[in-house]
């Protein structure tokens, strides 16, 4: 673990202020949030099967996200799946760095009262961002409650009670969740020596009084006769009464109950994850977890309708065509949003299931507005905002920009979301064919739009593809070929302006169905296969199986070669260079930026880092390889970002 300071790295390992958050004997809080995500995601699928009369077959023990999807018919979802374990098991993570001197966050210092109202206000959140389809924020939430929730078990004397289940009430407002220990009354003993096992005042015990320990990093003070969180970290555990009650790992003073805290925790955060799926309904707490028959992607199109009903007419049968095309595929998408824009509005945002529904609404969307230029942000961020994270979305328009001053606050949605936004852009010229003097600053402002949409699409890792409207529906493949589920990036580069270059990609046994995208006009390529031989589109016999050019789009299908490749370039125009492939084999990280003083250690930065600067990237997930799993690895690595 490379770039932490000592102090950091001890409370790291430690897990000083809840069940370990790093891989140890002792369960952590990810292996707990994880155990209970699965446990409930099963009973969610064979619900679900029953209920259509189809046979489930329980995935064998442990549960593992991919025996998971395969029991839920849905094999396209493994990886959208991890990706929502991980950001789920990581915001559990980040609270302890957040939220390390909050007591409530950890129910430590008898907080009782605050921490279940972070928890009955956090399920609140995550109920409404689930209404609103917004999946990013209801799982940041539920990572950060469920946290808190878990932490009760280990830092409060529920166990030491006697109690072999979850207290129920933490996720009920207006509820009791026990009596509570008074502030004057003393609740510990000082240990007997290193054994701290007893160190619970019988009366307490016997009562069910609940109480937990007080932390302090610096400070030894604690209110009279009050237990102590304990470890060498918590300055009052040598501040009478001596000790601690914490179960966070099996070395802790109250460790030999550490597995029955952590069992139970599994219980609590399985029963919140129950709660949330009660409110949202099977199907989309499936789709929460990214979990799908087809693909687990939504497919989203923020369409201009524009002054003309031939455009209008062009774009609506392109979407219809895809929308047959997708389904009963197995990349099928999980479901279907428009937003519409013009220069006197944009939205609303319109979502279904259902393709007959989709393609009804589609085709009943007329031309508005006037030559002026469009919402064209406004309605992409409203695509962005109510459209689950990593969704593939395509943009069609033809016309100016009007609200191009919203370009920072939609690169930043597009950074937070991780969608893929793809530009079709027909008549780039914009008003160009305007005399009308009052038309000549429109003019102006479209000759830079090609410029505003490279930069979001190459934000993003998508694409502009400009091309006059009859031949829209020739560039439909890049779509569906795009919105795969199982399709990894090789290797992807912007040039603005462009200029010779060579660029290498290397391919191994688990890549198939390569392919490579570059938009740009007048760009030159030449490809050198693993084996050293120079290939392009035009000579016979060669690694290129086909190609296809729809205006400044052209795709390349190769020959699957395992090795290394390179791809020349020579153009003094600006373009875009994309090399795809289908993969089993996934990578999922965040960067994060170290925190300094204490409690030190790690949080996300939910944007791109700076480039130039010395940035670390962060791992805690799955290596996943033809369907079987490494154990969990926890990695940082220090790294410039170039561009």
């Amino acid at each position: 673990m490379f770039g932490l300071t000592a102090l950091s790295l001890v409370l790291l390992e430690c897990g000083a202020h809840g069940f370990s958050i790093l891989p140890s004997k002792s369960l952590t809080h990810q292996e707990i949030t994880e155990r209970a995500i699965l446990n409930i995601m099963v009973r969610v699928c064979r619900t679900l099967a029953l209920a259509e009369g189809r046979n489930f077959a329980f995935p064998s023990q442990p549960f593992t996200a991919e025996s998971v999807v395969a029991a839920c018919n849905a094999p396209k979802s493994s990886k959208s799946f991890h990706r929502s374990i991980t950001k789920i098991r990581t915001s559990n993570w980040v609270t302890d760095v957040r939220h390390f001197f909050t007591p409530s966050f950890h129910f430590d210092d008898e907080t009782f009262v605050e921490g279940r109202t972070l928890i009955t206000e956090g399920l609140f959140t995550i109920k409404a961002a689930n209404k609103k389809r917004n999946y990013f924020q209801a799982m940041l939430k539920l990572g950060e409650i469920s946290h808190t929730l878990q932490d009760f078990y280990s830092h409060s004397n529920w166990v030491e009670m006697g109690n072999k289940l979850p207290n129920s009430n933490l996720i009920r407002a207006n509820t009791r969740i026990g009596n509570i220990a008074e502030q004057s009354r003393a609740t510990c003993l000082n240990c007997d020596g290193d054994d701290c096992s007893n160190n619970i005042l019988d009366d307490i015990l016997q009562e069910k009084i609940l109480t937990s320990g007080y932390f302090r990093l610096f400070l030894p003070s604690k209110p009279k006769g009050k237990c102590s969180h304990g470890g060498f970290l918590d300055a009052t555990h040598n501040t009478e009464p001596k000790g601690g009650i914490n179960k966070d790992t099996l070395t802790s003073e109250h460790g030999h109950l550490h597995s029955q805290a952590a069992n139970i925790a599994v219980a609590a955060t399985s029963e919140l994850l129950e709660d949330v799926r009660g409110a949202a309904g099977d199907r989309d707490f499936l789709q929460m977890m990214g979990i799908s028959r087809g693909s687990s992607k939504a497919l989203c199109f923020v369409v201009d309708t524009r002054s003309t009903g031939e455009e209008t007419e062009a774009v609506k049968m392109v979407i219809s065509s895809i929308i047959n095309r997708k389904v009963r595929a197995l990349d099928e998408p999980s479901s279907y949003l428009l937003v519409s824009f013009s220069d006197l509005s944009f939205g609303p945002l319109m979502r279904t299931t259902d393709p007959k529904e989709f393609k009804a609404y589609i085709n009943s969307l007329s031309a508005t507005g006037g030559d002026s230029p469009k919402n064209t942000l406004s309605g992409l961020q409203l695509a962005l905002i109510g459209t689950p994270a990593n969704t593939e979305i395509f943009v069609f328009t033809g016309t100016a920009v009007k609200d191009a001053h919203m370009k920072t606050t939609v690169t930043a949605l597009i950074e937070q979301t991780q969608s893929v936004v793809n530009f079709m852009i027909t008549n780039t010229l914009g008003f160009q064919t305007q005399a009308d003097s009052s038309k000549q600053q429109y003019v102006e402002m479209s000759k830079s739009d090609p410029q505003l949409y490279r930069d979001l699409a190459q934000a993003s890792g998508g694409q502009v593809i400009e091309i006059t409207e009859d031949r829209l529906l020739e560039a439909t493949s890049v779509i569906t070929e795009s919105s795969r589920s199982s399709l990894v990036t090789l290797l992807q580069a912007a040039r603005s302006p462009g200029k010779a270059e060579s660029f290498t990609f290397e391919v191994d046994e688990s890549v198939t169905n390569l392919a490579v995208y570059i938009t740009g006009t007048s760009v030159d390529v030449t490809l050198i296969d693993p084996s050293g031989v120079l290939h392009n589109n035009m000579m016979p016999q060669s690694s290129i199986i086909s190609s296809q050019l729809v205006g400044n789009f052209q795709t390349l299908w190769l020959q699957t070669q395992v090795g290394m490749w390179e791809i020349r370039i020579a153009s003094t125009n600006p373009y875009n260079l994309k090399v795809v492939g289908e993969s089993p084999l996934d990578f999922l990280f965040n960067f994060v930026k170290e925190l300094q003083g204490p409690p030190g250690g790690f949080d996300l930065i939910d944007n791109r880092p700076t480039a130039g600067n010395e940035n670390t990237i962060f791992w805690l997930a799955k290596l996943v390889i033809n369907t079987s799993i490494t154990e969990h690895f926890f990695l940082s690595l220090k790294v410039v970002v170039l561009v």
